[in-house]
């Protein structure tokens, strides 16, 4: 009999938004394969340490952090490792931050697995909707138009896509802030955003947007804005 390959969505950081559903399986796998950079530690590790039984056996996927490359290759291996331990009878977690299909690096992974052994997906709180509760900010409501926009989009696309929108969370702000910032300031929304660095984590920071300190926003930075000010509205 195959095992199966669960992916786990862990959640945006608070080590207790992992669900009761992904806990269990995490427990229970053979195997606990995460993500991580090509050197240091594993965010995403972290957040399931408190979880994790010691000498539970477990496997880095140790992905290049580079626009330049997608590491087609690096899924390649990882996916026939993943594969060869379930067809051998054991059940593997894939842990994902956040929710697997959501901009989730698993779903790279599920590419290569789906068709060639069973592949579950455990959804996670996203970090969008943790920001939001967070910050105090309800995302939308009614018959609003939320928009989830990278940060990394050309400013033209970036300042139409805002503009077509009731409300919007602008994810992945890092080296992008400056350019989400013009965008808000000519669309007057500044003063309708919030600022959500490391949300739900240990070293998190909330401000109005228009009050943060952006210089050196991390990766796992979101701006939240409606365009009411407050979806109740």
């Amino acid at each position: 009999m195959t095992g199966t390959v669960y992916a786990l969505g862990v959640g945006p950081g608070d080590p207790e938004l992992i669900t009761l559903k992904a806990l269990r399986l995490l427990r229970a796998a053979a195997l606990v394969v995460w993500p991580a950079p090509e050197t240091g530690e594993s965010l995403t590790r972290a957040i399931v340490a408190p979880h994790l039984e010691p000498g539970r056996e477990e496997m880095a996927v140790r992905i290049p952090v580079t626009a330049a490359r997608f590491p087609a290759e690096v899924y390649d291996r990882a996916a026939d490792r993943i594969a060869a331990r379930a067809g051998a009878g054991g059940d593997v977690a894939v842990l994902c931050e956040g929710d697997p299909f959501l901009y989730g690096s698993f779903m790279y992974l599920f590419a290569r697995l789906a068709g060639r052994v069973r592949v579950e997906v455990v959804p996670g709180v996203s970090s969008v909707t943790a920001c939001a509760a967070r910050a105090g900010a309800p995302l939308a409501a009614r018959n609003d138009v939320l928009s989830v926009i990278p940060a990394g989009l050309d400013e033209d696309d970036l300042m139409r896509r805002i503009a077509a929108a009731d409300a919007v969370a602008i994810v992945k702000l890092g080296r992008h802030a400056a350019k989400v910032r013009r965008a808000l300031d000519a669309l007057g929304l500044t003063a309708h955003a919030r600022y959500i660095e490391h949300g739900t984590m240990a070293n998190e920071r909330i401000s109005p947007f228009a009050e943060a300190d952006t210089a050196r926003a991390p990766y796992f930075s979101t701006v939240l804005a409606h365009r009411r000010g407050a979806a109740w509205r």
